[in-house]
């Protein structure tokens, strides 16, 4: 469809500085012409009926008009449409010929407002509520709002699109329930969550709080508001097009441009799979979305739900094991799995009988196997419903090409015998190739002698073969404009100072850029090497290198920018981030280290990890920053000699002693950052009463060995119903914190250990050592 235009009727302000309501009288009607309509108008012809906030940048649409039965389709209208509070007491939307398109089934009604909750109601003479956008609500829930038994939430199909997805929330009364429906048939599939129960309402407290409310009284929390106040911020809850449902704020104050944005305090993400879309997984987390299997493509890009298609040939029942192994291997996988699709099982074999199995199986394209018992899956096309999570404990092997294989030769070739298009267009292409080819050389000639004259200005960093992956090599100039002249300040580092920037690009891309303003032959030697190492990177958990900037003296490193700024500011300030969040942040830095431990091709050691160096993106997703400090080894090295580096508080005891320092002072880092992100406080506290409780890492230790590790989190509810994993956080971080290097977990045992997937002994008594703080 068409991008919507907002009909705001209804304007959204929640800052308690409104003024008070004003009622709609009947017979006002707005219409989508005239510079005081208040519609918003553009090229489209396409209009949506809908509630938005009014008083920020971002027009977010809170409510927005279905049909009689919210189940089946969107209202829209088109130019020339009228909206009327009729005299009978019922608004009613008409297109350009007066049909009515929309109309709330009531009558009676005195008089409309919009409250300032957002609540636009129809209101009787005595002032009571006779229909309200509360009780119908779309994909979109606000404070002080509460759902009743018999309300749904309806996912959009995406963003931009506000017809029914397929996501559904149903508040029922024995339960809450949150399931994935066929489109546009409605087909109710089974369940992905759900909540059972006498259930009364579903809340969303004005003190920011979502949670479900139980005939015995009980109380059941979804998401928690603990990290912000509602005078400074927006709150809604939305179950986005990708079948989460998450809590987001805006801050009403926009003195750091860092927070002019929708960020996500808290989600409730099930392992979402998408019914009959084939041979693809939906990733859910704070982010759910679908991907392809290796050598499958998607059927429709602009859709992907719809599935995926395999980019070879299907296997052949004719040949042998030989022949098979020839032509196919296996990808692994671990964490996944496909509900549908199986056609056998077999037990009490072995992982590689399970593969051998597949692989000689014409019908097999997939073999699932379970560790716990030696049970083998085959599985055959299509693959559906897949899904992927820690809590899916399968390990997968898909059947693909090998490099060798004759698979994707076969299918060009049998493409171009079927359809002789492919012959003209491959005459022509052959023709413009010829033609190119001769354009190129031209070129080459002329801008060789160019080349020579300005090489020597240009280091032999902006080698490919130098950088590793094709980052974009900015000038000084572009960079200066994109950062109004270096004004704004995003944070200062060991080796330079980040400043805000955004491109001129089509897209207004935001930018962080550090600056090296102490050039010297160290520091040019340590920007060579960021480079290089930041270049080869990519991880879910590491920030982006955008590209850099090599102009003489000027020396400049250009990042994704960050929406939430650093960890830090979720820790010490204020603002406090709920625990499962925490936790889910302590184990995204983990797997970023354990990336720069053991995935990269060159060992990379930080060197300072800390919370000022984790960034948040705007799903609050963990990045580790800052590779100015890291020293990058070799593969045949397994420890380096180096200067004293690091942060007070989070600096290994091996800098201070004569002995070569290895990735575990990475470990130790890590260490105390998981011990602040369990507690919400600095590694050293020297404003504490409590003179053993100035240095956490000393407290966290005593207070487990006292088996009193609940004080740690006193006042948080929600790690206190968690204890379990709050006492197995602090043993992970009690044995990274071990004198001995050697001691100390490495990042993959490390990970293991959070997610609960290897038991965890009791570590040594930290306190039977002493350290000295740096």
């Amino acid at each position: 469809m068409a991008p919507l235009l907002l009909l705001p009727t209804i304007l959204l302000l929640s800052s308690p500085y409104v003024q008070a309501q004003q009622n709609i009288t009947l017979g006002s009607s707005l219409t989508p012409q005239g510079p005081n309509s208040f519609w918003l108008g553009g090229n489209t012809s396409s209009y949506l009926l809908a509630v938005w906030f009014n008083k920020i940048s971002d027009k977010t649409v809170a409510w927005h008009a279905k049909t009689t039965h919210p189940d089946t389709a969107l209202v829209q209208v088109s130019s020339g449409s009228c909206l009327q509070l009729t005299s009978n007491g019922a608004p009613s939307l008409q297109d350009p010929i007066g049909t009515e398109v929309w109309s709330p089934e009531l009558l009676g009604a005195a008089y409309a407002a919009v409250l300032d909750t957002g609540n636009f109601v129809l209101a009787a003479a005595d002032g009571s509520t006779k229909w309200g956008t509360f009780d119908n609500p779309a994909d979109t829930i606000l404070p002080s709002q509460v759902l009743t038994p018999g309300t749904k939430l309806h996912s959009r199909i995406i963003a931009t699109n506000y017809s029914n997805g397929r996501f559904i929330l149903n508040l029922q009364n024995n339960g809450v329930f949150f399931y994935t429906v066929s489109m546009p048939s409605g087909h109710q599939h089974e369940l992905n969550w759900s909540m059972p129960g006498n259930t009364t309402n579903l809340v969303f407290s004005e003190t920011g709080v979502l949670y479900i409310t139980w005939d015995d009284g009980r109380q059941t929390k979804i998401t928690s508001g603990a990290m912000s106040s509602m005078e400074d911020y927006y709150h809604r809850a939305t179950l986005d097009s990708d079948g989460v449902f998450r809590q987001y704020l805006y801050p009403k104050k926009f003195s750091n441009l860092y927070n002019q944005a929708w960020s996500v305090l808290d989600f409730k993400a099930p392992n979402i799979y998408i019914p009959r879309s084939y041979n693809n997984l939906a990733v859910s987390n704070n982010q759910t979305t679908c991907v392809c299997l290796p050598h499958y493509s998607f059927i429709d890009e602009q859709s992907k739900d719809k599935g995926c298609k395999p980019d070879f040939q299907p296997p052949s029942c004719d040949l042998d094991e030989a022949g098979a192994r020839k032509l196919y291997t296996f990808k692994m996988m671990s964490h996944v799995d496909w509900p549908g699709g199986d056609y056998k099982q077999l037990p009490n074999i072995s992982n590689s009988l399970c593969q051998q199995l597949c692989l000689t199986d014409c019908f097999c394209y997939v073999a699932v196997f379970r560790d716990s018992d030696n049970t083998c899956w085959t599985k055959k096309m299509p693959l559906t419903n897949g899904v992927v999570g820690d809590s899916v404990q399968r390990t997968v092997f898909i059947k693909v090409p090998t490099n060798n294989s004759p698979q994707s030769e076969l299918l060009d070739s049998n493409r171009w015998k079927k359809d002789k298009n492919y012959w003209i267009l491959g005459s022509l292409l052959l023709l413009g190739s010829s033609v190119l080819v001769n354009i190129l050389l031209i070129s080459i000639i002329l801008f060789g002698t160019y080349c020579t004259i300005t090489k020597n200005e240009v280091l032999s960093l902006q080698s490919p073969n130098n950088i590793g992956l094709p980052l974009k090599a900015f000038t000084y100039v572009e960079l200066e404009t994109a950062t109004n002249g270096f004004q704004e300040i995003l944070g200062t580092g060991a080796s330079g100072i980040v400043y805000k920037g955004q491109l001129q690009d089509d897209l207004g891309t935001y930018i962080a850029v550090k600056k090296i303003d102490r050039f010297e032959h160290e520091t040019e030697k340590e920007f060579t090497v960021e480079v290089q190492t930041i270049g080869q990177t990519h991880h879910r958990n590491l920030v982006r290198l955008l590209g850099f900037c090599n102009e003489g003296k000027e020396k400049l490193l250009v990042y994704e920018f960050m929406v939430n700024g650093s960890l830090d500011r979720f820790l010490f300030g204020d603002l406090r981030l709920q625990w499962n969040l925490r936790a889910q942040l302590a184990l995204e830095v983990a797997r970023g280290l354990l990336y720069l431990h053991e995935e990269c091709s060159s060992q990379i050691i930080h060197c300072d990890i800390k919370p000022q160096n984790i960034l948040l993106d705007g799903n609050f997703t963990a990045k580790i920053s800052d590779f100015g400090l890291a020293k990058l080894l070799r593969t045949n090295q397994t420890q380096t000699n180096t200067g004293i580096r690091g942060t007070r508080g989070y600096v290994a005891p091996e800098w201070f002693k004569s002995i070569g320092i290895t990735a575990k002072v990475d470990v130790y880092s890590y260490g105390v950052i998981l011990l602040e992100l369990i507690c919400c406080r600095r590694n050293v506290e020297s404003m504490v009463a409590e003179e053993d409780q100035k240095i956490l890492t000393y407290w966290a230790n005593d207070c487990y060995r006292c088996d009193r590790v609940d004080i740690l989190v006193e006042g948080d509810d929600e790690a206190i119903f968690d204890l379990k994993k709050v006492e197995r956080y602090v043993v992970v971080a009690l044995w990274c914190l071990q004198e001995d290097p050697t001691t100390r977990p490495t990042m993959l045992k490390v990970t293991q250990m959070l997610d609960g997937a290897v038991s965890i002994p009791s570590p040594p008594d930290y306190s039977s050592f002493v350290q000295s703080l740096p």
